[in-house]
């Protein structure tokens, strides 16, 4: 593609009704003129495209901004600055409209330090019209708008320039239908009387802690660690913290300087020499000869070393019949919640999310947050301390306070 081009060719966008000139923003002219155009719209749908196969931080590689009335494709790698862009997309007064934003938002944040709100994403509020949870973008897009999009570029290069035409359609297509997805969910909510449900939802995308690494809390993120003994977890804690803070300085893939597997591996193997890690089975040369010394201190140092608590209960292997009819009291809770809002109950909480609330052993639970937490999840933790009872009332089930015997009489 030129690198002077500043429009593709207007077409036919199926679903949407007009024809869309795609602008491709590459000077900072083309730039100031799109901020200006920015300035004047009450929401923009984005999207982003980046690498990060070869990386720790994605490499931001192009942006997708449209209205109903226009699109553009901005570059980062050819624009020598985006503070212009930044300062026009942060305006608090414009709404952002994201599909699964959590990946575009920690490019946001990893760039300028702050979350452009206020938010609204597509994936997270479908739910709430009867979909399944974490719809694909593909799937809303044939749901709602009967298109089916070409997916011949998904594995593009999107580093390489010159970009060819069709891949800068295609990038468009993924702002472009959003778009209307928007404007047809903000209506069905809006009917169904939900249009203020996901407030909570989208404040907590905007919370810089979700897009920030610590180091030290990165054997968090490892499965499996809950069977190791206390030296063995203790050592994964030391490795996994290097390896975080070792891959953000070298802007490496983590698993390229140790696998997870590889790190219960020296955990159990212990080896205290350069000699000894040498033999460790699945570590390469390079590893060794680079990081070698580093990773025997870390080891022999963790090992007399109190691991930093798991704090899991965990659940049991298999729960006593006292807990599954406690289980089936949330699921009744559930069902009736459900039924008057007109979900499906599998929506609202499964019965493995109810598990988690139960044992209390995710912070990330479903039912802790957002319009879940405000339609069950504060009624499940009520029945579950016992302020809440499940009653029948009229032949129909009810939730009612717990209220002690002085209050009664």
């Amino acid at each position: 593609m030129n690198d002077n081009l500043k429009t593709l060719n207007a077409r036919e966008t199926k679903g949407c009704g007009n024809s869309i000139n795609i602008q491709y923003i590459n000077t900072p002219d083309q730039l100031a003129t799109l901020c200006e155009q920015i300035k004047q719209e009450p929401w923009l749908a984005l999207d982003t495209e980046f690498l990060r196969e070869k990386t720790y931080y994605p490499k931001f590689c192009l942006l997708q901004i449209a209205t109903p009335e226009w699109v553009a494709c901005v570059d980062p790698i050819a624009l020598p600055s985006l503070d212009s862009l930044f300062e026009a997309l942060y305006n608090p007064a414009i709404v952002k409209v994201f599909h699964s934003s959590r990946q575009d938002l920690e490019i946001f944040y990893q760039l300028t330090g702050k979350i452009p709100g206020p938010l609204f994403d597509t994936q997270i509020a479908a739910p709430l019209l009867g979909f399944q949870e974490n719809p694909g973008y593909a799937m809303l897009v044939s749901s709602l708008l009967n298109v089916n999009l070409n997916k011949a570029h998904t594995r593009a290069d999107w580093s390489k320039r010159p970009l060819i035409e069709a891949e800068i359609q295609y990038a468009a297509d993924d702002v472009i239908y959003l778009c209307r997805i928007y404007q047809i969910m903000l209506q069905k909510l809006a009917e169904l009387g939900r249009a203020d449900w996901l407030e909570r939802d989208f404040a907590e995308l905007s919370n810089p802690e979700l897009y920030q690494v610590r180091p030290e809390q990165a054997w968090l993120k490892i499965r499996g660690k809950n069977k190791l003994t206390g030296r063995q977890l203790s050592i994964v804690q030391a490795l996994a913290e290097w390896r975080e803070k070792t891959a953000q300085v070298e802007d490496r893939p983590k698993t390229w300087l140790l696998r997870d597997e590889l790190l219960f591996d020296l955990a159990k193997l212990q080896p205290e020499t350069v000699s000894e890690l040498a033999n460790v089975r699945g570590i390469n040369e390079r590893a060794v000869n680079r990081y070698g010394a580093e990773l025997c201190r870390l080891i022999t140092a963790a090992k007399d070393k109190a691991p930093m608590p798991l704090n899991e209960q965990g659940r049991p292997a298999k729960k006593t019949q006292q807990q599954e009819a406690i289980l089936d009291i949330l699921t009744a809770l559930v069902r009736v919640r459900a039924e008057e809002n007109s979900l499906n109950p599998v929506i609202l909480a499964t019965r493995k999310d109810l598990e988690v609330l139960m044992f209390n052993d995710d912070e990330d639970c479903l039912l802790l947050h957002g319009w879940r937490f405000n339609m069950a999840g504060s009624e499940l933790i009520g029945l579950l301390k016992g302020e809440l009872l499940l009653g029948i009332e009229a032949d129909k089930l009810a939730i009612i306070a717990n209220k002690p015997d002085a209050e009664l009489n």
